[in-house]
C-alpha cells in the first residue's frame, strides 16, 4: 500500500490542489493528513490561496481514502464540515516490522515522546519543518514539513510511504529530496 502523507495545509486551496495532483501522479492508495487542515492559526499569516471552503470541497471526494489526526488548529466545527474523521489525537500504522505513531505534534513530539519501543517511529507535522532524525531513545522522528506554510527555509513538502520507504517530495517542483528506508535502517 502506498500512502501520501501531508501536514499543515492551513486552508490553502492553492497548495491543496498541488497536493492532490501529486496524490494522483503517485497513484497513492491512501492519504494520511497530520492535522491543521482548514484554519491558518493565530500565529501564522494567511497562506497563499487561503480558502477553507475550497479545501473542504477538494478533500471531500477522497473521504474514504483519508486517515487524519487532529492538529492544534482543528475544532469540532471542522468535523462538522469534513466527511472524514479529523478529531483523533493519534493513529498507529505498522510497516517494515515497526510501529509508526502518527500524531500532529503539538502534544506528542520529539520532546514529549509517547510510549514507544526502540526502533519505532514518531511521525508528526506541526513544526512546518521536514525532519528525519534518530532520537537518543532509539526512536526515529519523521516530519513531512508543511504543505502551505513552510518554515526554516524548507520547501513546501509532503511524503510518500511505500514498502517501508519514506520519500520527501518538494511540492513546488515534484522532486524527491530525501529518502529513509526503514528496512535498511533496521538491517533487515
Amino acid at each position: 500500500m502506498k500512502w501520501l502523507i501531508a501536514s499543515d495545509l492551513h486552508g490553502s486551496a492553492t497548495w491543496c490542489r498541488k497536493l492532490l495532483a501529486l496524490y494522483e501522479a503517485e497513484k497513492a492508495d491512501r492519504f494520511l493528513l497530520l492535522g491543521d487542515i482548514l484554519y491558518h492559526g493565530p500565529r501564522n499569516d494567511l497562506p497563499e490561496g487561503y480558502a477553507p471552503k475550497e479545501v473542504i470541497a477538494l478533500l471531500s471526494p477522497l473521504a474514504a481514502d483519508i486517515l487524519c489526526v487532529r492538529g492544534n488548529c482543528e475544532a469540532e466545527v471542522d468535523q462538522m464540515v469534513l466527511p472524514f474523521p479529523v478529531m483523533a489525537d493519534y493513529a498507529l500504522l505498522e510497516t517494515a516490522s515497526r510501529l509508526v505513531f502518527v500524531t500532529h505534534g503539538h502534544v506528542w513530539n520529539r520532546d514529549h515522546l509517547p510510549p514507544l519501543h526502540p526502533g519505532d517511529v514518531l511521525l508528526h507535522g506541526h513544526t512546518h519543518v521536514p525532519a528525519c532524525e534518530p532520537l537518543p531513545e532509539g526512536v526515529l522522528y519523521l516530519n513531512p514539513g508543511s504543505v502551505a506554510i513552510p518554515k526554516a527555509e524548507s520547501p513546501r513538502s509532503c511524503m510518500t510511504l511505500e514498502n517501508g520507504l519514506f520519500r520527501w517530495v518538494n511540492l513546488e517542483n515534484g522532486e524527491v529530496y530525501r529518502e529513509w528506508d526503514l528496512a535498511a535502517d533496521a538491517g533487515e
